[in-house]
């Protein structure tokens, strides 16, 4: 099996346990335990015990992956928008800038 073998899972090539701790770090514990009510994640909740509970549990585990697949569409989003908001301003500071620079000079000669 070669490694272009999914190249429309979006999943593809992330582990489980880096999907936990992504979704830790941006949630927390109590984030993810609103979200997907389960013990691992209310009560003494760890990397580990999610990871058990998840690889066991193939309902809970399509839901984090769905929560993550969501929060990644997301920041991908949001970084697209602060892309063309920078590119707007840019352009907009080279357009002052031209503009100062053409007044400056002073009217054209005809």
């Amino acid at each position: 099996m070669t490694t272009d073998s999914q190249p429309n899972n979006p999943l593809h090539g992330i582990t489980l346990k880096a999907i936990v701790e992504d979704l830790q770090a941006r949630h927390g514990w109590d984030g993810l335990a609103d979200r997907v009510p389960v013990r691992c994640f209310q009560l003494e909740p760890s990397i580990k015990s999610s990871l058990k509970f998840l690889r066991k549990t193939p309902w809970a585990r399509e839901k984090i992956e769905r929560i993550y697949i969501s929060d990644q569409r997301k920041i991908a989003k949001k970084k697209k928008r602060n892309a063309m908001r920078a590119a707007r301003r840019a352009h907009k500071a080279e357009l002052t800038t031209s503009e100062a620079g053409a007044s400056e000079a002073g009217p054209s000669e005809e």
